[in-house]
């Protein structure tokens, strides 16, 4: 197995894209401005939560591959994330 750079970056640029001003990032924001704990604390707990979801994500994604083809996993994704665009703009 080696290492591809070229899909690195390509998912590296996607993630941190997506996590720009989400509820995560913001939670994160609250914790390390309260002053209750440590920024360390806060960016070594923070950063293992997001390493442990990520962990479950890849496990999942490499089982459903197993059963459901890339496309179809795309088209499912792509229309998650169109309706929740859109309840998003319907609703708030």
């Amino acid at each position: 197995m080696t290492f591809d750079w070229k899909a690195a970056l390509a998912i590296f640029a996607t993630v941190f894209l997506a996590e720009l001003g989400d509820k995560t990032q913001l939670a994160t924001l609250l914790y390390a401005s309260d002053g209750k704990a440590s920024r360390w604390t806060v960016f070594i707990s923070a950063s293992l939560a997001l390493i442990a979801s990520v962990a479950i994500a890849v496990l999942a994604g490499g089982f459903v591959a197993q059963y459901v083809s890339p496309r179809v996993l795309r088209y499912v994704a792509g229309t998650g994330f169109i309706a929740i665009g859109i309840w998003t703009l319907t609703t708030h």
